[in-house]
């Protein structure tokens, strides 16, 4: 029998999670349970009723020790994940249904419970938005548990037990499954569907397990033992690759770590040109796991604080005390350096249980971030008196996201002015001074920032959502992504327009979006003038060998030139030209960052 050869071929999904991974393949079967439809009497209606609800109890138990045992391992914001599994669990009208039906039906608890289950699993599915969407995988883990205790089934997968270089490829992977890939015998894993806001990406990304996700149909085209290379950067993934593409791809990983492990000697060097300009290089921060990396890549304090973690997947809403303790680790542990805390940034993309908002065509130019904050004046308040307690211990500030003019910026100083007052009333410390800013994240800021400038301490920059703003590009769709251009003339104007109006009224500037972490375009924002970056603590030695190369003055030169080009593709051409030319170790093979 002549032995079939395998072709190499590649499949482009959603990047979830960075790194490159090469490893065998492991198919998990993750299909629906066989659940017979099994008839009970009158008399065994009680006995099914009390089976299901001793399976939801030790399901229950089972995602509460899962959940401390990440708390151990990772970290307590991480574990609040799975507070939406506890969260289905305690929905009554779920269980009330089940129970109802066993009667009514007289049926197995297993039966009853898969058809209900199968409907909501469908009802999730079916609306059209893609973050509730993805939450049909809370729902689905947390049933295949229960079905797991009602049937006696053991097939929970242990990851433990897995032996080689492993990569794991399923149509889905749920919480509890990601986050026992704590284990340093899986490479990574890519799935069927999911996306950027999936629960997996998250948990991948705090593990650093390179993922892609969104390949629609992978579980079809790869077979068990298949061997596999992931490239999490891009959201590539090779399957059955050649000996000249394994190479090249072994090559790859040890370019990246010999250049990683040059840029050690970054950590004590000083932030600055090559001519003495000084570079601010701040780290984005949302998980107390995050704070190792910002002692140990140098960051000058956190520039970002983002604080939506602590309210979503979880049953209640944080109470003050619980904000300010937390609030208060993080600015003794960053001193003396500051700590930046963005106010609320809920909507668009990001949904909590305890706010009901509501259903929006368009949730991204809806109820979000400050507009909801003021819309919720209570939340608001209370985070508010958080902050203010915490900046009795450390150097802390604070921004507002999404402010679209002064309006907006007088009615939240309004309520913190009211929350301040209330806080001396009771004698309760806080920096009278501390600094408020406001984020640049939407077209009518940047135009009005000479008018904000006059009411704020400093500016810091969101080009993540300018971007998406300003080209009317939604980010987090993958079918836009060629639309999505960072260095596009009318972004960079809108830069240029914001800091020249922040240094005419004598405050500083700095940006927390991605392009921070791009040097390519850290180089033009330089250029034009920025105070300070911040970014993921990781990217920060990157960053800072590639300023410590060139001249403020060639920085200039450079973003003069880039502003003169039409179009965003120009821009990326020119300047990957001039890098390649001034810090040519920032490029892999592929004249790509490494």
């Amino acid at each position: 029998m002549v032995k079939k050869i395998k072709t190499e071929f590649v499949l482009k999904g959603i990047p979830a999670a960075p790194g490159i991974a090469i490893g065998s393949a492991f198919l998990m079967d993750q299909q629906d349970f066989i659940v017979p439809e099994r008839a009970i009497t009158e008399g065994e209606v009680l006995v099914e009723i009390a089976r299901f609800e001793e399976a939801v109890s030790d399901t229950r138990r089972e995602i509460q020790g899962i959940k401390e045992k990440i708390t151990a391992q990772v970290g307590a914001i991480d574990a609040q994940i799975f507070d939406a599994h506890l969260l289905v669990l305690e929905d009554c009208m779920l269980i009330d249904e089940v129970k109802k039906r066993i009667k009514s039906d007289k049926c197995s608890a297993e039966s009853v419970f898969s058809k209900i289950l199968k409907h909501y699993v469908g009802v999730f599915k079916k609306i059209e938005d893609a973050y509730i969407k993805e939450r049909s995988a809370d729902v689905e883990d947390v049933g295949r548990r229960v079905l797991k205790h009602l049937m006696g089934e053991t097939r929970i997968h242990d990851f433990e037990q897995l032996s080689g270089e492993i990569v794991i490829v399923a149509h889905d992977i749920s919480p509890s499954d990601a986050v026992t890939m704590y284990n340093k015998r899986i490479r990574g894993f890519v799935t069927d569907i999911g996306g950027r806001t999936a629960h997996t990406a998250i948990i991948a990304k705090s593990l650093g397990v390179p993922a892609v996700l969104g390949l629609k149909d992978a579980t079809l085209r790869i077979s068990n033992q298949d061997n596999i290379i992931i490239d999490g950067r891009k959201g590539v993934v090779i399957i059955n690759p050649t000996e000249a593409t394994l190479a090249l791809y072994i090559s790859e990983q040890a370019k990246i770590a010999l250049y990683e492990g040059s840029l050690a000697n970054t950590q004590d060097m000083p932030s600055e040109t090559k001519d003495g300009r000084r570079i601010v290089l701040t780290a984005n921060f949302e998980m107390d796991g995050e704070m190792p990396a910002v002692k140990k890549y140098r960051a000058e304090g956190i520039g970002l604080y983002r604080t939506e973690f602590f309210y979503m997947n979880r049953l209640d809403l944080p109470t003050e005390e619980e904000q300010y303790r937390a609030y208060r680790k993080i600015a003794e542990g960053i001193a003396p350096h500051s700590v930046v805390i963005r106010t609320l940034d809920l909507g668009g993309d990001k949904f909590i249980s305890s706010i009901q908002l509501p259903r929006e065509m368009v949730p991204f130019l809806g109820s979000r971030a400050i507009r909801l904050c003021l819309e919720e004046p209570e939340i608001f308040r209370t985070q508010l008196r958080a902050i203010l307690r915490a900046s009795a211990h450390g150097n802390v500030a604070m921004m507002y996201p999404m402010i679209a003019g002064p309006g907006e910026l007088r009615a939240a100083n309004s309520i913190l002015l009211g929350v301040k007052q209330r806080l001396r009333e009771k004698g309760i410390p806080f920096n009278e001074n501390m600094p408020v800013g406001v984020m640049i994240e939407v077209p009518s800021a940047a135009m009005t920032a000479d008018l904000l400038a006059k009411e704020c301490n400093f500016f810091s920059i969101g080009t993540n959502d300018l971007i998406q703003y300003t080209l009317a590009v939604d980010r987090a769709n993958e079918k836009m992504a060629q639309f999505y251009e960072p260095g596009h003339p009318a972004v960079l104007r809108l830069i240029r327009r914001t800091i020249s109006a922040a240094h005419d009224a004598n405050i500083k500037v700095s940006v927390c979006g991605e392009m921070a972490s791009d040097p390519t375009l850290a180089v033009i924002l330089l250029g034009l003038g920025l105070d300070s970056f911040s970014m993921s603590p990781s990217s920060i030695p990157v960053i800072k060998r590639a300023l410590s190369r060139i001249r403020f003055s060639d920085a200039q030169e450079l973003a003069r030139q880039a502003l003169r080009l039409s179009t965003g593709a120009e821009v990326e051409e020119f300047m990957v030209t001039e890098l390649t030319r001034l810090v040519p170790e920032l490029y892999n093979y592929n004249g790509e960052i490494q």
